[in-house]
């Protein structure tokens, strides 16, 4: 969420990410229903960032109005994980991978998920996208949080889905894998002293 001004309360920091949410807003399927008093409560939340008390008091009325849309579950994301609550980003991320779940017909459990079960190889297929997306902020949160292996398992799910790695789940293999290496010299280093 940005401060108001000339800019809709769901614009980001820019990238793919940002793009993905504005066509989830503008979708009939994720961002059509969502009662005029909700919007009123992201609109207020969007414009009171910077009170936390006050952008979070109306980001809850918001998700007392419309708990389960993708507009409220996108603030909320946002504002947590930008104000550094990383524990309640993650949460959620959970109901997002949850929703997407939900609208892309995949069951419960998101390691189950195959790639023949929706359209993750198109980009344009929104509905898949918001799930890859989804499940990408799932897996990142999981490793700034500290559950590394739960980080790792859904980075490795979002290749799987997605080997030609355009949600760049890629990155995070990677790092995890940098840090395994660099804890196994450490490892090395100390048993030699």
């Amino acid at each position: 969420m940005s401060p108001a001004g000339n800019h809709s309360p769901f614009e980001g920091f820019g990238g793919e990410s940002d793009a993905l949410e504005r066509s989830i807003l503008a979708s009939p399927l994720l961002g059509g229903g969502l009662p005029e008093e909700a919007r009123f409560h992201l609109d207020r939340a969007a414009e009171r960032y910077h009170l936390t008390d006050v952008a979070e008091t109306h980001l809850f009325a918001a998700e007392a109005i419309a708990p389960d849309h993708a507009a409220v579950l996108i603030a909320l994301y946002r504002f947590y994980f930008y104000k550094g609550r990383l524990n309640e980003a993650l949460d959620v991320a959970r109901a997002c991978v949850a929703k997407a779940m939900r609208l892309n017909v995949l069951g419960d459990n998101w390691r189950r998920v195959q790639p023949d079960e929706a359209d993750f190889g198109e980009w344009e297929a929104l509905l898949p996208r918001f799930f890859l997306f989804s499940l990408k902020g799932f897996a990142y949160l999981s490793l700034r949080t500290g559950r590394l292996d739960e980080g790792r398992e859904a980075a490795l799910k979002l290749l799987e889905l997605d080997p030609r790695d355009r949600i760049g789940a890629r990155v995070l293999v990677d790092v995890l894998d940098r840090m395994e290496d660099e804890e196994g010299e450490d490892a090395d280093g100390e048993h030699r002293s």
